[in-house]
């Protein structure tokens, strides 16, 4: 017997209710005043949301335009719904190429220590460590990078945005989703609980004075952490200082600095 996957139900009124997830998307994903952190995960395109649907995150509810939702292996129970790109775009706010939108549970950041230790203790493990890293673009390119290049988790500071906002989740291509992070809160203090944990710690900076990035022989150290700071300001002399190893990416005489996302790919590149 062959199981009938219902019907997306049309949407045809921008106010409808079952798609408050995706109301007014171009503000932010969360109600003005709300929170960070509160609102649904939102995730854009076919692929991301694909992505979703094989992540551990309950997804709420599915939105799109005609052909594009009904193409999707949809889990039993999942809302669906369609209208047309002008029903849609009202919806929204903008818009939208990628044809279709999911709305997900948020989950918890990871517990630190079970983060830092995996499910085997032994095994390598790559982080990276974000502090003040407060773009959110910028917070999903490193994170698709990151499990591109085998970088098994991230960890924030209290100041970093939230990767699981809309824009980072977007940027990410959704692979956000399969990363887990979790946040240090004591910063920069808080790096002492890697360095009990057995990492290698090394603070990303263009400074003269770093060893070079190539020197770090990911052989030798098992667990590595790479740090990275804000794009401009780059990292806090406070958070060098507590790193084990200042460490720079070797550039061309007249370029001072990569953006933070292009740095970071380099870095896991480099100590994977």
């Amino acid at each position: 017997m062959i199981d009938v996957v219902p019907a997306p139900v049309v949407i045809t009124d921008p106010q409808d209710p079952r798609v408050a997830d995706f109301r007014d998307l171009k503000a932010g994903d969360r109600p003005e005043g709300a929170p960070k952190g509160t609102a649904p995960v939102i995730v854009e395109g076919v692929p991301a949301v694909e992505r979703l649907l094989a992540s551990p995150y309950r997804v709420r509810a599915v939105f799109g335009v005609p052909g594009r939702v009904a193409a999707l292996d949809l889990p039993e129970g999942v809302a669906a719904f369609e209208a047309d790109k002008w029903v849609l775009s009202e919806v929204i706010g903008f818009r939208l190429t990628r044809g279709v939108l999911a709305s997900a549970d948020r989950r918890p950041p990871a517990d630190l220590d079970e983060l830092l230790t995996g499910p085997d203790p032994a095994a390598p493990r790559r982080l990276a460590v974000l502090e003040a890293l407060n773009d959110a673009e910028n917070l999903g390119s490193i994170a698709r990078s990151a499990v591109a290049l085998g970088v098994d988790g991230l960890l924030l500071d209290p100041r970093c945005a939230d990767p699981l906002y809309r824009r980072s989740v977007r940027v990410s291509m959704g692979h956000v989703l399969s990363l887990p992070f979790a946040v240090l809160p004591d910063w920069p203090e808080g790096l002492d609980r890697l360095h009990d944990a057995g990492y290698l710690t090394v603070a990303l900076t263009p400074a003269d004075d770093a060893v070079d990035l190539a020197d770090v022989d990911p052989r030798a150290h098992p667990r590595t952490a790479v740090l990275l700071g804000a794009e401009g300001p780059g990292l806090t002399p406070e958070a060098q200082r507590a790193a084990r190893v200042r460490a720079r990416i070797p550039m061309r005489a007249g370029v001072d600095s990569l953006g933070v996302a292009a740095a970071a790919a380099v870095a896991f590149a480099t100590i994977r």
